[in-house]
């Protein structure tokens, strides 16, 4: 036993007052693994119980308050000692006393404005959850709980193509066409590639997902470049007047909507890379930016009537990705 009473001598267990009907999903965690949370969308209400339960039944717990906490806040994994909170609401649930008996609290955070979505990376976490906290004068007591937010678009009005020629000079001339540039993570993206001039020998095509994560400003910015997924197109030699389909399904890959400038910390975007490989394995490339987002309407039939209303708030910096003709460079014989 501790002379002082540093142990805790009460436990806080918090509970929401939907557990039992809102939706988890998987998310992941900083080591790279899978667990489930509560599922919440911009706007929702935030309610439910804080337990307090004592140890030692009949042995008061003095304290200088007890609170509740809704935090949105990011953390760059670099900076550790700092995180940046953009969402940080209080509740006051008991004033100083002493408790002498387990103790139920309910709050409840009305329509809580949640801009981001959940993010892990590589370099930078966005998160949000509860914290609950029994103020004492030596140690405090305290419980977190996560959850997961995820962020709903409607349908961009425009959505052009994306059509390029690229090539090298007297080498290769080739024509490219995605159906789009913004695609919701369950999508197929749909193209074709048409041969106007083959000179070298390619035995290889490939397209690549690639995820980009910036964070920091000014010279402290880092990029992180992940590859996440790699669709062989082609395998064999291609000849003039030649058109290779392109059918991609993206609902069976990890990805975000793509995240641009979030709270002035990080960006999170994805590119389609276009990679040839000839019969001396040297690489011919082509990277064109694509917009990802998370489609709404299909769960918008189980949403609470909030979480509907806030899905129709479509973040207007999903602006036409346009990309001018580019020259492959072709590398030295």
């Amino acid at each position: 036993m501790s002379f002082f009473s540093f142990g805790q001598s009460a436990e806080i267990d918090v509970v929401l007052n939907d557990a039992e009907t809102r939706k988890k999903v998987e998310h992941k965690t900083e080591d790279g693994k899978k667990d489930k949370y509560f599922l919440f969308y911009d706007g929702e209400t935030v309610s439910g119980k804080v337990n307090v339960t004592l140890k030692n039944p009949g042995k008061r717990l003095e304290h200088q308050g007890i609170k509740i906490e809704f935090v949105g806040q990011i953390e760059l994994y670099y900076d550790r000692g700092n995180h940046h909170e953009f969402v940080s609401l209080v509740k006051d649930l008991a004033r100083p006393g002493e408790i002498t008996q387990s103790q139920t609290f309910d709050f409840e955070f009305t329509h809580v404005e949640k801009p981001y979505e959940s993010y892990t990376g590589q370099n930078v976490k966005l998160r949000y959850f509860l914290r609950a906290t029994v103020i004492r004068r030596l140690n405090d007591i305290i419980k977190e709980m996560d959850i997961v937010v995820h962020t709903l678009s409607t349908y961009p009005e425009l959505n052009s193509s994306i059509k390029m020629e690229v090539g090298i000079e007297d080498c290769l001339h080739i024509e490219f066409e995605y159906n789009k540039s913004k695609y919701h993570l369950k999508d197929v993206i749909v193209g074709k590639i048409y041969f106007l001039l083959v000179r070298i020998k390619i035995k290889h095509m490939e397209i690549d997902i690639i995820k980009r994560e910036t964070t920091g400003t000014g010279p402290s910015v880092y990029h992180e470049n992940d590859t996440i997924a790699k669709y062989e197109i082609m395998d064999g030699a291609p000849v003039r007047g030649e058109s290779i389909p392109i059918r991609l399904f993206l609902a069976g890959y990890d990805l975000t909507p793509t995240m641009r400038d979030i709270n002035k910390k990080f960006s999170v975007r994805y590119y389609l890379n276009l990679v040839l490989i000839d019969e001396e394995e040297r690489r011919y490339f082509k990277q064109q930016e694509i917009t990802l987002w998370r489609k709404g309407d299909v769960v918008r039939k189980s949403m609470s009537h909030q979480a509907a209303i806030a899905s129709q708030r479509f973040e207007g910096s999903l602006k036409p990705v346009i990309r001018s003709p580019f020259q492959l460079v072709c590398p030295d014989s």
